[in-house]
Order: structure tokens, then sequence, then C-alpha cells
């Protein structure tokens, strides 16, 4: 049996923004999906170029962590999946497009990548039930998908480096926390204000 399309002039409840993308045959939808995937892995390795040193640290700051919230509110839970899942995979397997242009799956912030993942898929779950489509909504949301990247991350980096758990959140945590309050401030101005774009022209 085949998959209906997905009518891009219409909102249903339950849509996330890329589920009203063009795609007027099940087989364009899937050759969308697959685009949307690629795209989003390709969208967390640049943002995680933009990288700054933090003193003291083995994490820089990045926009690897904004572009991996927004790709999980943009595509929704099973997407969002593939495509960190597929940005993981190809780090760890070489590319070199973790933060800094590292890649492997020896480094002690590899935690934050693999937190990525998770909350990528949580975001996109809470968008399906509209988590994106006002401001404090956004707000919570982008605020859930942070706190379980550091909830992944920083053990990972105390067990990685053998710092002590409070050594690990001065490090992994602390220098972290104005730089997301910005992002979650962004995701709070754009995914809402994308919303209403779509509203307009459904």
């Amino acid at each position: 049996m085949s998959t209906p399309a997905v009518n891009s002039a219409t909102v249903r409840p339950g849509s996330v923004l890329a589920d009203v993308l063009p795609a007027s045959t099940a087989a364009r939808a899937r050759l969308r999906d697959v685009a949307l995937v690629v795209g989003g892995a390709a969208l967390t390795g640049v943002a995680a170029q933009l990288a700054v040193p933090v003193p003291g640290s083995p994490v820089p700051v990045t926009g690897q962590t904004f572009a991996a919230l927004l790709v999980g509110a943009g595509l929704g839970a099973r997407r969002a999946f593939a495509a960190l899942g597929l940005y993981a995979a190809a780090g760890m397997a070489g590319v070199p497009w973790f933060a800094e242009g590292t890649s492997g799956a020896a480094m002690p912030s590899l935690g934050y990548v693999l937190g990525m993942l998770l909350a990528a898929v949580v975001v996109g779950a809470l968008a399906r039930r509209g988590g994106d489509r006002g401001v404090l909504r956004t707000a919570g949301t982008m605020a859930v998908g942070t706190a379980i990247i550091y909830a992944v991350g920083v053990p990972y980096l105390a067990l990685a480096t053998g710092m002590s758990a409070g050594e690990a959140v001065a490090a992994g945590l602390v220098p972290f926390l104005i730089g997301d309050a910005l992002k979650a401030a962004l995701a709070m101005g754009a995914l809402p204000a994308a919303w209403k774009l779509v509203g307009r022209n459904a």
C-alpha cells in the first residue's frame, strides 16, 4: 500500500516544518526526506566549525548544539534521528566535521554528540506536539533539549578524562550557559516566525 503524499498547502496538527515542504508523490516524499536527513547532518557539521576554544576545557563553544536542536524541531523525531545518527556515525568513521574539524570515537567531547542525537529526537517529538509553535513553548523545548545534551555529555567527559563530577561540570557545562541562553533566544524568534510564515502561505 502506498504512502499518501504530503500536501504542502495543508498544515495539519502534529506537523513539523519539514512536513509542509512540497512532495506531490510518495516517491518524491522519500527523496525529500533523504535530502533533509543529509542536509541536517551537513548543517550540523558546518555549524560545528563555528568554534571558540574555552580555556581549561577540552570542549569548545560551537554552533553544533544549536544546529542539532533546530534539526530536531524542523525535521521531527524520525528524520532527526537519521540526520544526527548519520552525523555521528560519519564523524566517528573519520569525516572531519566534529567541532574544529576533528573526527573519531576517542574524543572526550563525543558524549555531547551522542547527547545531541538523543536531544534532537526528543525535541522533534515535542515539536510534533506544538513545542515550537510559540515563544514560551519553544523556550521550554530548547531547554529540555539542552539539558539532555549535558546529561549525556558531562558524565561522558568525566569518564573520558578522569575529571571529578564537579570538575566536569565546571569545564563542560558552566562556560556554555550564556551561549545556550542566546541560542535559545534565537530559536524562540526563528521557529514561531517560521510557523507564522507557513500559516500565511498555507
